[in-house]
């Protein structure tokens, strides 16, 4: 009977010792981390990986996610400064960065984040007017982080973004919009309407001096040719009188010579006309014409 007491003892130790070294083993999954306490106090962060702790003594108090998550921001009604009731919601990426911060800093970081959301987003919104809140979205989520981040550093965890999911305005605010959206599409089409009609006169009547100065142009340029021409004519002209009167000077034939040519010229043009009440006469029968005349007209005189 000893012997099987000793035995059964034996076996509880042995069960006792292999549960203990069961219960010191932890294995903590990648991108996660394991607040540790021993006797109530914090003792350590255990990260990724392969640990042992003290059973009885050390307990794990909270287990966290380092990956980033996800806090909506539920839809909420927020007045901008000019009285505008518009309905909001959006969404925070965090991410974890200290374990410790975040177990003990505050009792829920997550709640705790989603009403700061809350509270900020109503503050920022209720500084813009409706115009500025609909086009000025990245701003708004800007201030937002900056805001909940400055918040959430001393709770060990990192706001990583901030985004405005959806922007609701009133059906008759809606309406309105898009009346003075139309309005105002009309009025630059106006605009850019008139701006090209002023555009095309302008430039009809850059066209018009520009073909007025290139006319001009070609016509001073016309009549500096012709007047270039005129003056090489008369001074033509000129050097081949001249050159005859020098002739004339220095041969007593060169006057009869030009005389002939004229006469040889007429008489070929006139040979070239096709009338029949014409009448070719040889310059020298036209002489002894011209000198008979004279000598009847002498004859006459003398006999009277």
């Amino acid at each position: 009977m000893e012997i099987e007491a000793v035995s059964i003892i034996s076996l509880a130790i042995v069960i006792a010792v292999a549960i203990i070294i069961i219960k010191g083993i932890v294995i903590v999954p990648q991108a996660h981390a394991y607040v540790v306490e021993r006797l109530g106090k914090y003792n350590k962060t255990l990260e990724g990986g392969f640990h042992i702790i003290i059973p009885v003594l050390d307990s794990i108090s909270s287990k966290l996610t380092k990956q980033e998550q996800i806090i909506n921001i539920p839809q909420q009604s927020v007045i901008t400064r000019d009285n505008v009731n518009i309905n909001v919601d959006g969404i925070v990426f965090i991410q974890v960065e200290d374990a410790k911060k975040a177990t003990y800093g505050i009792v829920d970081f997550k709640n705790a984040l989603s009403n700061l959301s809350t509270t900020t987003l109503r503050a920022e919104i209720g500084q813009l007017a409706l115009d500025e809140t609909l086009s000025s979205r990245d701003s708004l989520n800007r201030k937002i982080l900056q805001a909940i981040d400055e918040a959430s550093s001393k709770w060990g965890v990192k706001t990583m973004r901030v985004e405005l999911r959806d922007i609701s305005v009133p059906l008759e605010i809606e309406e309105a919009m898009n009346l003075q959206m139309k309005a105002e599409r009309e009025k630059r089409a106006i605009e850019l309407k008139a701006m090209a009609d002023k555009e095309a006169v302008i430039r009809e009547a850059e066209a018009q001096k520009q073909k007025a100065y290139l006319e001009a142009e070609a016509i001073e340029r016309m009549a500096d040719a012709s007047k270039y021409e005129q003056e090489q004519i008369a001074e033509g002209q000129q050097n081949a009188m001249i050159m005859i009167n020098s002739a004339m000077v220095n041969n007593s034939l060169a006057a009869e010579f030009l005389l002939a040519k004229d006469r040889v010229a007429a008489f070929h043009e006139l040979a070239k006309n096709e009338s029949n009440d014409k009448i070719v006469i040889p310059y020298e029968t036209t002489e002894m014409i011209g000198s008979l005349s004279i000598l009847k007209e002498f004859l006459g005189s003398k006999g009277a």
